[in-house]
């Protein structure tokens, strides 16, 4: 059912071809911005239905995929993003289904005030434009950006990885279905149709005023470069440095269920943990390494954590600042919250941060000095999904502080501007 290229690696002028690109973008952005929400919610009807019906051609793409990452020697972290199974594309399903039943931010009017002179005004939610989303790996992403920038009423280009090329034409025929189906223009949702990498420098540019925005969904080196070379505004989404901090009234269970969770429920999503500190004062070291260890994940330590478990591996410097996506974590010994919570803001990359305690004041004292996008108590950093935050899915999660933070979803892809109604006045 895959459409046909527009253009074969190393046989267009990529140039003409983006600029291209971004125009019907933007014209299809013009078209959104007015449809009416029941117009969005047939076509992510249709979506969902074209993504279920259609599964087995996503899977047979993605097993193409997949045995090239394989044969390419990608590691075993970087392969379960790639791969798809039964149950992720059901999710990716559910996924459509749930932002097609949450409220469309588009026309929401988030305040409204009258002035002296009897004016009337209003902020309303408009959309951003034509968003460009360059992701890699994780083919899913071209649906939850799809489909999120549908409802709210945003053009999109998806330039996913080479590693998920099959993969995402497979779900972009789905998500052109239901375009067609709804009577939107199919532009609304454009897939970059080459492996090119010269495709991403081009987007970057922001193709003569065609992109507004650019989201970079990947690791450290893609969200770098994005944010050096972008000549439009960048929804930053850093690497997932996460901790674990389990102080000294943590329940022993509830803490080894969680680490295990954060860390090892999918070791390569960015809201992995990938360091674990411990309350100098609590028991809890020694069977949380030895749960870890035993389940399967390399623990790198300070002095203290070698000596509870002998298969602990010597923690560096590095350690602390790295994003493994991979079955290691790295843990240390601190002398309470205040420490732990100045080795997360000394090492962290304010992306997700949990902190397991019976101790209320602990717990408040974490939640609000800990400057991260996502904190969490007794919960799993793993929660770090727009999915569980009721959002259907998510484009990214935004690390910075401008427009959006935490997971991006329908509502943060909007703008506002003001309506002001009047009587006749003018200023004197």
């Amino acid at each position: 059912m895959t459409a046909p290229l527009k253009a074969i690696d190393g046989n267009a002028d990529l140039p003409t071809l983006m600029n291209e690109l971004a125009t019907q973008a933007r014209a299809a952005a013009r078209v959104l911005a007015l449809a009416p929400p029941e117009q969005k919610n047939r076509a992510l009807a249709a979506i969902e239905r074209a993504i279920r019906e259609n599964a087995p051609a996503i899977l047979a793409a993605n097993t193409e995929d997949v045995a090239e990452a394989r044969a390419s020697g990608a590691t075993s972290a970087f392969v379960d993003r790639l791969t798809l199974t039964h149950a992720r594309v059901d999710a990716m399903a559910d996924g459509v289904a749930t932002v097609r039943n949450i409220p469309d931010p588009v026309g929401a009017v988030t305040e409204s005030w009258q002035r002296p002179n009897g004016m009337t005004i209003e902020r309303v939610r408009v959309p951003l434009g034509v968003i460009a989303v360059i992701f890699e790996s994780r083919p899913n992403v071209a649906a939850d950006a799809g489909v999120l920038c549908l409802k709210s009423g945003n053009a999109v280009i998806l330039r996913g990885g080479s590693d998920s090329f099959r993969s995402c034409r497979a779900i972009h025929d789905c998500l052109v279905q239901g375009l067609r189906e709804a009577g939107l223009p199919e532009a609304a949702i454009t897939l970059v149709p080459t492996r090119d990498r010269a495709a991403v420098g081009l987007l970057l540019t922001g193709l003569n005023g065609g992109v507004d925005v650019i989201v970079p969904r990947g690791g450290k080196s893609l969200v770098a470069r994005v944010e050096a070379e972008a000549r439009v505004p960048v929804f930053a989404h850093l690497e997932g440095v996460n901790h674990v901090y389990v102080d000294r009234s943590a329940n022993l269970e509830m803490a080894k269920s969680i680490v295990l969770n954060a860390k090892m429920r999918r070791p390569g999503v960015c809201g992995a943990a990938e360091t674990l500190l411990v309350d100098r004062a609590s028991a809890s070291l020694k069977p949380l390494v030895e749960m870890l260890i035993d389940a399967g994940c390399e623990v790198r330590g300070d002095e203290t954590v070698q000596r509870v478990d002998a298969r602990v591996k010597p923690a560096t410097e590095e350690d602390w600042d790295t994003e493994y996506e991979d079955a290691i974590i790295a843990a240390r010994i601190v002398d309470g919250v205040d420490e732990a919570i100045a080795h997360i803001h000394q090492h962290g990359s304010r992306h997700t941060d949990a902190v397991v305690t019976e101790d209320k004041a602990v717990a408040e004292k974490f939640l609000n000095e800990v400057d991260s996008a996502i904190v969490l108590h007794n919960a799993s950093t793993q929660f770090a999904d727009g999915g569980e935050f009721g959002f259907g899915a998510e484009i990214g999660i935004a690390t910075g502080k401008f427009h959006a933070r935490g997971p991006v979803g329908a509502e943060q892809l909007t703008s506002f501007k003001y309506r002001i109604h009047g009587t006749g006045q003018t200023r004197p």
